[in-house]
């Protein structure tokens, strides 16, 4: 996930990186304005499974967009996924130019015209 934050700090995005769901959940209490959470379905300890429910549990966070990255998810993980309204799945390796795609759907930049001509 470290590449991935970095790439994504490359095209701008402000990142946060968390190896578990207790130090993802701090990051999130911390920092409100969190617009979008990437996790890896296999984590230590909790899955990103977890994380997602704790989030579609807490009244401020359980719209936050949530799209997860996976080498190994299976038709339960999927199924799952769809019924807590996981924004995409991305399997590993990820592509990155899809990612940043949904990203700059998500997150348009603002338009920019010239003035005064």
């Amino acid at each position: 996930m470290l590449e991935l934050a970095e790439l994504l700090e490359g095209e701008g995005f402000n990142c946060f990186t968390a190896t578990s769901v207790k130090l993802a959940l701090h990051h999130l209490t911390r920092h409100p304005d969190i617009a979008l959470v990437i996790t890896d379905l296999r984590m230590p300890e909790e899955s990103g499974m977890s994380l997602i429910k704790r989030l579609r549990e807490h009244t401020s966070r359980q719209h936050l967009p949530v799209i997860v990255t996976s080498g190994h998810a299976d038709m339960e993980d999927v199924s799952d996924m769809l019924r807590l309204h996981v924004l995409d799945l991305f399997r590993k390796p990820i592509y990155h130019v899809r990612l940043l795609e949904t990203l700059n759907n998500l997150f348009p930049l603002p338009d920019v015209r010239a003035s005064g001509s």
